[in-house]
């Protein structure tokens, strides 16, 4: 049920960010960076979860005493990401993430972004131990669908004014790999389980791969269900909590930005100015407070998947994302949406995450193609960084009663922000690339501001992109302390905007495949 309403929010989110946010074909969904911090919180003794609720077989969901459970640490961890969102909106909505972005370079984020994935390997091998023979197909399926045949186009189904109903070649498996991966595995495990292949003993190995040990959670799920604020209970805060999801949402404004750059490259739009980033940004934590408030136990932020899709689709259609965006509010709606994914087997989740954690490692390892990797400086800084990401949180986590500062809101703070591996080597990343002798050139802050240039802020065409819809752009310039806001349109746009556009400007401004509507569930699953 959560992820049916985080379905709903994502939805909310990303209509709020292609129209009043940065304003790029950009979808919003969860984000692993809050992964990590949210774990080590519920790892603190007073939130480790009793034994008994690890076994499904002795679970009764309903049960009011496992309800008060899960409700009371949901209450704290929404309310933690809360008060940590209202970090990313002040930062984003002032203006700040250009200030941030001159201390934080590519030796800060890519040891952030790589333990994000490395440090939650345990988490994927518990899962993918459950059965590794279903885990091993789901992790091949998954690697088939994306490398081997992601260049094979399939004909699907499509309707153009143009042409009308006809068939359209789209390449499914580059698109949809991970959820084509989980779906044929789960059919097998489905097969498996009706057939009685899997053992039906909950003690003999391999019974977690069975999709019916949750009972008939389908059939009991309601058909239809409105989320809202604090369906869980009245959201609470932990210090320890916010600070280690301040960690998170710092790391995610960093890869967003990457993100908006890339998305604008890729749609044909010139590159983001500084006033679109801010709305981004603030949008985006906007996003992650509706997350925290409907209790959906996660943020959201840009994917990074999708700016993916868009390059291989070559669909920048706004409309194409809002239709996504729809179709999302509604799924969140449905209950037995919810309880379907509820029967993923774990063994399944388990292959998935052997994959994905694999890529979010070598993503942030990709940060550090923009500086000089020749030098021992940068190798000391990369390499320190990451050792003792994995090292002090480990320590900790299996020495919790030597933090004993002698009150009890302190000892909680260093808990979670030791044992969070990517506020640990990002803080020694951060704290040594800003201190340790270095140009700008060696520490990849010359490549990297060069790679988010911020050209044509004040033109036309970056107007007609990024300004404010419905009017708004030129309402806000026209007040003379509104237009200078750091997220409102340049003083210069009413200026812009009165002077007659030539033909070939807004003739030469195309949406690549405007017409291809097709894509929309795609895009939206």
């Amino acid at each position: 049920m959560v992820s049916v309403h985080h379905s709903g929010n994502s939805g909310i989110c990303t209509l709020l960010q292609v129209t009043l946010g940065v304003r790029l074909p950009i979808l919003q969904g969860g984000t692993f960076t809050l992964l990590a911090p949210s774990m080590a919180l519920l790892s603190m003794p007073e939130w480790v979860c009793p034994g008994w609720t690890q076994n499904a077989t002795l679970v009764n969901t309903s049960s009011p005493e496992f309800m008060h459970i899960w409700q009371t640490r949901m209450q704290v961890l929404q309310g933690s990401i809360m008060v940590g969102s209202l970090f990313q909106v002040l930062v984003g909505f002032s203006g700040l993430i250009g200030l941030f972005m001159c201390f934080i370079g590519p030796l800060t984020i890519a040891p952030t972004i790589s333990l994000i994935g490395l440090s939650l390997f345990d988490s994927a091998g518990m899962n993918a131990g459950n059965h590794w023979g279903i885990a091993a197909m789901t992790t091949c399926l998954i690697v088939l669908f994306s490398q081997y045949l992601r260049h094979i186009a399939i004909p699907v189904p499509a309707y153009s004014k143009a042409k009308n109903l006809h068939t359209s070649r789209m390449y499914i498996f580059q698109i949809l790999p991970v959820l084509l991966g989980i779906t044929v595995s789960w059919l097998i495990c489905y097969l498996l389980t009706i057939y009685d292949v899997l053992p039906s003993d909950p003690k003999q190995y391999g019974y977690l791969a069975r999709t019916d040990i949750k009972g008939d959670v389908t059939g009991s799920a309601p058909w239809f269900r409105i989320p809202y604020p604090g369906q869980w209970g009245t959201p609470a805060v932990s210090l320890a909590g916010v600070l280690g999801i301040l960690a998170g949402v710092i790391s995610s404004m960093v890869e967003s930005v990457g993100d908006y750059h890339a998305c604008a490259r890729l749609s044909g739009a010139p590159p983001p100015p500084k006033h679109a980033i801010s709305r981004g940004i603030g949008m985006e934590g906007l996003g992650c407070l509706l997350a925290g408030a409907w209790g959906t136990g996660n943020g959201t932020t840009s994917y990074s998947e999708n700016v993916g899709a868009l390059g291989i689709t070559k669909v920048g259609s706004r409309m194409v994302i809002v239709a996504s965006g729809f179709i999302m509010i509604i799924m969140g709606m449905f209950g037995k949406i919810g309880a379907v994914f509820t029967t993923i087997p774990t063994p399944v989740i388990g292959g998935m995450l052997l994959v994905m954690f694999g890529v979010i490692t070598a993503a942030g390892v990709s940060n550090l193609q923009y500086t000089d990797m020749n030098s021992s400086r940068n190798i000391f800084i990369f390499g320190f960084s990451m050792f003792t990401g994995l090292v002090i949180p480990n320590w900790v986590t299996k020495n919790p009663s030597l933090i004993a500062t002698g009150v009890v809101e302190l000892d909680q703070v260093f808990q979670v922000l030791l044992t969070t591996s990517m506020f640990v080597g990002g803080f020694i990343g951060f704290i040594l690339d800003n201190t340790i002798p270095g140009t700008k050139r060696e520490r990849g802050l010359t490549a990297w501001s060069k790679a988010h240039d911020n050209t044509g802020e004040s033109s036309l065409e970056s107007d007609e992109v990024y300004g404010l819809p419905w009017g708004l752009s030129s309402g806000l310039s026209s007040c003379t302390w509104l237009r200078w806001l750091p997220f409102c349109p340049s003083h210069n746009t009413a200026e812009e905007q009165r002077a007659p556009p030539s033909g070939s400007d807004l003739q030469d401004k195309k949406e690549p495949c405007k017409d291809d509507a097709h894509i929309i569930v795609a895009v939206a699953l």
